[in-house]
């Protein structure tokens, strides 16, 4: 069957929640997918940071067969082998010593924000999160969410959420009241045009929960597990949270999700008090074991480094190249955010669009950047691949 074909299918049956683009993916390998039409796409999207280790990678593809070949699903009342193993690798390498397992980003920040209303106490459930964040789609994680775009339609939202203005701890510290029990915020917001919080905010962030006794949530769905060049973005920066959540890339592919956070603060969370039918799915949980050990392997991340910086050069190119379009990048490691001018964002959607055309998957982020997530498998030669095509596309329009 064709693309049009399946797409007819499709919107016979769906609600029609997403704008899709006209193809149906039906391979991939690499960065490099496959429509129904035999068409091939250079993937610099990874289903937005998820595909990290590029699709059907082979050794979590084995992972995945293995244990779906012995035991698919099991209560979390029961143990299972995956879901230990990826637990333990999880505190192994990071600041926590509790792992909570879910299917999602929104479902692991929805635990984070149980454990922090719990934690903190009676009369203590007031959150702060910040102007242009992005946590979820449940209705705790829109009320979460720092977009207005996101509320619409949905009004009453669930109450305890306040939104600060990006880039200003004072903002934030007048926010504070009786009632608030935690900040929730993203080392780079991904969503609304790769923004990332600097060093010395996030520091200002974690010196204000400490003084008010409040909780440092960071929100690493999107930044976490090497995007940003170390395996969590916040270790570059020096500031350790107290409850991390993390998704995406952690299956490849596969849908889980994980909350980490201290002994002391995890042991508010009692039988009972939160649980997940499929989190830490065997299945999804071995996936991420490989994912795990093969972006802990020796040379892994600063590969990512290395390719960053190549990145940005390239294009920081092209930023000079079209200064009417284009005026600087943003970002790190790779996650990164060619910024438009004024002129430029007026034609982001139509360079996206063409770039789909021309066999590229990008995507126009926070109405103000080319959003570039690529696998963090990308060769040298695949971003100048992508490079050769950003400018074919821009010269239309400079």
């Amino acid at each position: 069957m064709s693309n049009a074909e399946w797409a007819d299918r499709g919107n016979q049956v769906f609600i029609g929640t997403y704008n899709r683009f006209p193809a149906a993916m039906v391979r991939g390998s690499g960065c490099r997918l496959w429509d129904a039409d035999g068409k091939e796409y250079l993937d610099f999207l990874a289903g937005i940071a998820v595909c990290s280790l590029g699709h059907c990678h082979p050794r979590v593809t084995e992972a995945i067969c293995r244990q779906a070949s012995s035991l698919v699903h099991v209560s979390n009342l029961f143990h299972t082998q995956p879901q230990i193993e990826l637990a333990e690798l999880l505190v192994a390498h990071s600041f926590a010593d509790r792992v909570f397992m879910a299917n999602s980003g929104a479902e692991v920040n929805e635990a984070a924000i149980k454990l922090a209303r719990i934690h903190s106490g009676e009369g203590k459930y007031e959150i702060i999160s910040l102007e242009g964040s992005f946590h979820g789609r449940t209705l705790a994680t829109v009320a979460a969410t720092g977009q207005p775009k996101f509320h619409q339609g949905f009004e009453p939202l669930p109450q305890g959420f306040v939104h600060a203005p990006f880039g200003d701890p004072q903002a934030i510290e007048q926010l504070i009241t009786p009632q608030t029990c935690a900040i929730l915020c993203e080392p780079l917001q991904g969503e609304s045009g790769v923004r990332p919080l600097e060093k010395d905010y996030l520091l200002a962030i974690r010196d204000l929960c400490d003084r008010h006794g409040l909780l440092l949530i960071f929100d690493e769905v999107q930044t976490g597990l090497g995007r940003t060049g170390t395996l969590f973005a916040h270790e570059q920066l020096g500031v350790t949270p107290d409850i991390m959540t993390l998704a995406k890339a952690l299956g490849n592919g596969l849908p889980i999700g994980a909350m980490l956070t201290t002994q002391k603060i995890a042991a508010s969370l009692v039988v009972g008090t939160h649980a997940s039918t499929f989190g830490g799915n065997p299945v999804a949980a071995a996936a991420a074991v490989e994912v795990m050990k093969v972006m802990l392997a020796d040379g892994f991340l600063e590969s990512v480094r290395e390719k960053s910086r190549y990145f940005v050069k390239k294009l920081e190119g092209v930023a000079a190249r079209y200064p009417q379009l284009a005026n600087g990048v943003r970002g790190r490691g790779l996650l990164l955010g060619l910024v438009l001018t004024e002129k430029g964002v007026e034609q982001g959607g139509a360079i996206v669009q063409h770039l789909f055309e021309q066999g590229v998957l990008i995507n126009f982020a926070g109405n103000r950047v080319l959003r570039f997530v690529p696998p963090l498998v990308v060769s040298t030669e695949e971003i100048d691949m992508l490079i050769e095509k950003l400018c074919q596309v821009l010269d239309r329009f400079a």
